[in-house]
């Protein structure tokens, strides 16, 4: 491992691809309807963080002229999907309803919600289904504990980045090493805490070490405060299909006790909805 560290090396991010940009690479396919994609672009748009958006700074996040971004919105609110107050627009919850169909009916979801509540009832602390997508996990299945709240609101749809949380890196370990490589040189990699990984060497030598035990804890990384850790979820043939976690308070659980009480807990519970899921997908 020590020899593959030295001589891994990691080129510069490329250029940032606008959604525009992406969008014109299209222009020659007969196919291709530009004026979805243009909508889709508009509604990714908005964040957690950034739930009211000008027309301004949308066309400045997804690169479509303005004029574009106005007769997307203008469709989007006439189909009940955002709203505006006559400067900034924001979505509706109608928005969920894209995402519903493929929630209620991947086995993934459905299967993993009565053990990630199973979870919550035994260790009293929040815990989650998530995936890879892109750069950040998705998460896919959720079950809180409403009265211990985080400054970060999570809910199924939300996404954080994947090199700082404990799921994403459970995710990125499974990765071979070209795709890990890549994915390492291209990410926006930015410290959350003074505790974040956030260089692609740490990273490296950070999933080598996940792949090799099997499980992950992020202390604080991506929030002062907040400890989480993380096991697979794999498929018959031992992939790695996503990911569960627990998310605690490090003023309440210590490490040792992340290890040395939830941990088998956690392992064993995901071995238990893999071989569901074996049975349910053949």
């Amino acid at each position: 491992m020590t020899e593959e560290r030295q001589t891994t090396t990691f080129l510069a991010p490329p250029p940032y691809v606008s959604p525009a940009k992406r969008i014109e690479e299209f222009s020659g396919d007969p196919n291709f309807m530009s004026s979805l994609a243009r909508g889709l672009a508009v509604i990714t748009a908005f964040q957690e963080r950034k739930r009211h958006l000008t027309i301004a700074q949308i066309s400045h996040r997804t690169g479509i002229p303005r004029a574009a971004v106005r007769r997307c919105l203008y469709t989007l609110i006439q189909l009940g999907y955002a709203s505006s107050d006559g400067r900034t627009y924001s979505l509706l919850p109608k928005v969920l309803t894209l995402g519903h169909a493929y929630l209620s009916s991947t086995p993934l979801a459905v299967s993993a919600q009565p053990y990630l509540d199973r979870l919550t009832e035994q260790l009293h602390e929040a815990c989650s289904l998530a995936t890879l997508e892109g750069e950040q996990v998705l998460y896919i299945a959720r079950s809180a504990v409403p009265q211990r709240l985080i400054s970060i609101d999570l809910s199924v749809g939300s996404r954080l980045p994947a090199y700082c949380t404990s799921m994403g890196r459970i995710m990125l370990a499974a990765m071979d090493d070209a795709s890990l490589q890549d994915y390492l040189a291209t990410a926006e990699l930015q410290p959350k805490t003074s505790r974040t990984l956030h260089t692609p060497e740490q990273l490296w030598e950070c999933l080598l070490q996940i792949r090799t035990q099997g499980w992950c804890i992020v202390d604080q990384e991506l929030e002062q405060g907040l400890r989480s850790l993380a096991v697979p979820v794999r498929d018959s043939s031992g992939h790695v299909l996503a990911a569960m976690n627990v998310s605690t308070h490090a003023g309440r659980v210590p490490l040792a006790e992340l290890e040395q009480r939830y941990l088998p807990i956690m392992l064993a519970t995901s071995r238990e909805l893999s071989e569901q899921l074996f049975a349910t997908l053949g």
